[in-house]
């Protein structure tokens, strides 16, 4: 049997355990599962995918979840400590126990997908798979094959959310085998709406999962999203997710992607700037070490006129980690006064490790703002040095070091949780807290 019909035929026996459903849901399975066998999975012989081998996940033996069973304290230990609204997911299952809602502002809505599509499917189909759909990559035919829970966020017009939403994605050790997940997120903002999302996922750290993530994000006219992801995964887990996002004049996305986990991770961010004033804004950071893989493509479409991105991606690399960096900006015909901004930085600390990279920009307008840059580096011998004449170990000082390189784009996180989790898998344990602008400072002195 080929590695694509073990999928299928995983799937034919889901679908005859499903009760029935909307045709609308019933045909879009049935076409993203058609578009996959035909499909199969990406090779490196894909130029979207050379540097990347999914051979593994391929000819994994996944099965999929029965229930959504965590221990309440680990789950605790596992949880960011944030103020805010959370839905949290075992193995893509929804864990009721693990989530709180309660207190959510008028005008918002979060539900799991099975709800949404439970209580008002019409409303849903409106949107779901328009971005991420069967016409897309194989993953993401694959995740509409299996489609049927996730998250899905909606903001009335004019809605302001003060607390973050959370959507936490548990992965659990199976003695059997391991299991593999396809949620779908959907996220609707309103003109003039503000919220801020965390997506994390972690779990057991014995785990050895397959989560195969889609998200789809609309932006109304003046909507502004700000969307974390937090990625410390079990090393032993693959991760691909698929994000989309579409938005109207003078809306604002944001995202930061923090990259910490897993033994192979593919993340593709795509933003649509379909209105002037549009804005969108990538900061990214990973982390590799041990033998982890870690590949993010990312793509800017500059659809309108007037409109701008910014993209800020930071790689670290250790042992033997392998980083890819693939990131693109496109000006559309005739999208006159644009601003396209994109970097990548890489810090290798072993010899072993290795990074490629490669920023494009494909302009079809003259008169735009376009800059895009690449380095790879280690670190500087001399301020390790002249900080250990300091008073630093060694350790202490190679940390301080490397999470100085982080600073730009962990200076842009705004949430505690987030920054110390990266801190600390970044730099280790450092003898006390300090100043991170400081010693951004100091060791750019160093290095002069």
């Amino acid at each position: 049997m080929s590695d694509t019909l073990t999928f299928l035929e995983t799937l034919k026996a889901r679908d005859a355990g499903r009760g029935p459903e909307p045709t609308w849901i019933a045909a879009r399975r049935q076409a993203g599962a058609a578009r996959f066998e035909a499909m199969g999975f990406p090779t490196r012989r894909d130029e979207e995918w050379k540097y990347t081998n999914v051979l593994e996940i391929a000819r994994g033996n996944f099965a999929l979840a029965n229930d959504a069973t965590f221990s309440p304290a680990a789950a605790a230990a596992l949880t960011l400590p944030l103020d805010g609204y959370r839905l949290s997911f075992v193995d893509g299952i929804f864990a009721p126990a693990l989530s709180d809602v309660q207190g959510m502002p008028d005008g918002v809505e979060v539900v799991p997908l099975s709800q949404a599509l439970e209580d008002n499917h019409e409303a849903v189909g409106g949107t779901l798979g328009r971005l991420t759909g069967v016409d897309f990559p194989a993953f993401s035919a694959l995740n509409t094959a299996f489609m049927e829970e996730g998250a899905v966020v909606r903001l009335a017009a004019g809605c302001v959310v003060e607390k973050p939403i959370v959507l936490q994605f548990l992965s659990r050790v199976n003695v059997d085998k391991p299991t593999m997940c396809h949620p779908r997120i959907l996220v609707e903002a309103g003109s003039r709406s503000e919220a801020t999302i965390v997506e994390h996922h972690t779990g057991d750290a014995e785990a050895t999962n397959f989560t195969n993530i889609a998200t789809e994000m609309f932006l109304g006219r003046g909507a502004i999203l700000t969307h974390y992801k937090l990625q410390e995964a079990p090393l032993g887990d693959f991760h691909i997710a698929s994000i989309h996002v579409e938005q109207e004049r003078d809306s604002r996305y944001v995202s930061h992607n923090m990259d910490l986990g897993g033994a192979l991770v593919r993340n593709d961010l795509i933003s649509e700037l379909n209105g002037k004033g549009a804005e969108a804004t990538f900061n990214g950071l990973f982390f590799g070490q041990g033998r982890q893989h870690v590949d993010n493509h990312t793509k800017v479409n500059h659809n309108a006129p007037l409109t701008f991105s910014n993209e800020n991606y930071k790689g670290i690399l250790d042992d033997r980690a392998h980083g890819v960096f693939n990131g693109r900006v496109y000006v559309k015909r005739d999208s006159q006064q644009i601003e396209g901004f994109q970097s990548n930085q890489n810090l290798l600390l072993s010899d072993r490790a290795r990074v490629d990279t490669k920023p494009e920009l494909e302009i079809y307008a003259d008169d735009v703002k376009c800059t895009h840059g690449t380095t790879t580096g280690q670190l500087d011998e001399d301020a390790v040095f002249a900080l250990r004449t300091r008073g630093l170990d060694e350790q202490s000082a190679r940390g301080l070091l490397t999470l100085a390189f982080a600073g730009e784009v962990l200076e842009a996180v705004t949430l505690d949780a987030i920054s110390e989790r990266v801190e600390l898998a970044v730099a280790g344990k450092l003898p006390e807290r300090f100043n991170l602008a400081g010693l951004v400072e100091t060791a750019a002195a160093l290095n002069d």
